[in-house]
């Protein structure tokens, strides 16, 4: 095996993108020669969080490691879990004493895969520590074990995803930002080889607001009170992500391509199913 294959999906958002996911996982991992599975699940759980049920049943489903961001702490019962537990990570750039780690490996067909999760600063959580200088730090401890590794940047500017993809370029596989929930078409590979797209987007209800049901979102525009945010779960349904394949010896990128399945009827037959882009 000369190249690792690494499907990443962007946030999977409640019980509707956890439905698509489940219908079409296998499926894509035997179609597409998939080695490793690394999903964004911080919105698994009723659109805000994640348990340690919806971690069971993402392991169930083979996937090797849960990535997250700023929503990771919203049910209180993954605190335990993430505690003890390397498969679900945390930002690496929250402080010293958080639960949790931020990055981690995994084997994928007898080669150590590397993963790092950070998130941005710019537009959120502004007192968490440099994700540029955390990333130099956490490359440093992982550069020992592989040179396959790949980083979830949890980030709301596009600005500051490409920063980052800039500064690590030719130092890490790949890099792919997450929190925005739009997939973005802008994938490419960098001039030192390092794989990047701005947004994997989401798995979720196609007509939505992010996931999420559009009247209560609509109306706290119009009027600024606070609603109850509820995951939409009328279809079609869509699970969007990237598919990377890195070369094993150098660690570098030679392919990023978009995923989009969209899901017209997702308790009968899959209508449409595309694959789109590609580098």
């Amino acid at each position: 095996m000369k190249s690792v294959r690494v499907l990443m999906l962007g946030d999977i958002v409640g019980a509707a993108g956890r439905k698509i996911f489940q219908r079409h996982i296998a499926r894509i991992k035997q179609e597409h020669n998939i080695d490793g599975i690394i999903i964004n699940g911080e919105n698994s759980a009723h659109g805000v969080g994640i348990t340690p049920h919806i971690v069971e049943f993402f392991k169930q489903h083979q996937v090797d490691v849960i990535t997250s961001g700023n929503h990771v702490w919203h049910k209180k019962d993954i605190y335990p879990y993430i505690a003890s537990h390397h498969d679900l990570l945390r930002p690496a750039n929250y402080p010293s004493g958080v639960p949790g780690v931020g990055a981690t490996t995994f084997l994928c067909k007898g080669q150590t895969i590397g993963v790092i999760n950070l998130q941005g600063l710019i537009f959120m959580r502004e007192d968490l520590e440099c994700p540029f200088r955390t990333a130099e730090t956490v490359l440093t401890w992982l550069r020992n074990k592989t040179k396959l590794i790949f980083v979830d940047f949890h980030a709301e500017a596009t600005s500051e995803k490409l920063a980052l993809a800039t500064y690590l370029d030719g130092k890490i596989s790949a890099l792919v930002g997450t929190h925005t929930h739009v997939q973005t078409a802008d994938e490419r590979i960098m001039p030192k080889g390092t794989a990047c797209i701005c947004d994997a987007g989401m798995s979720g209800a196609v007509n939505s607001l992010l996931g999420m049901e559009s009247e209560p979102i609509i109306h706290r525009f119009l009027t600024q009170m606070p609603v109850r945010f509820s995951v939409e779960m009328r279809p079609p349904y869509k699970l969007e992500g990237v598919i990377i394949e890195a070369d094993i010896q150098s660690g570098l990128a030679q392919s990023i391509k978009r995923l989009q399945i969209i899901d017209t009827d997702i308790d009968g037959d899959v209508d449409d199913v595309a694959t789109l882009g590609g580098w």
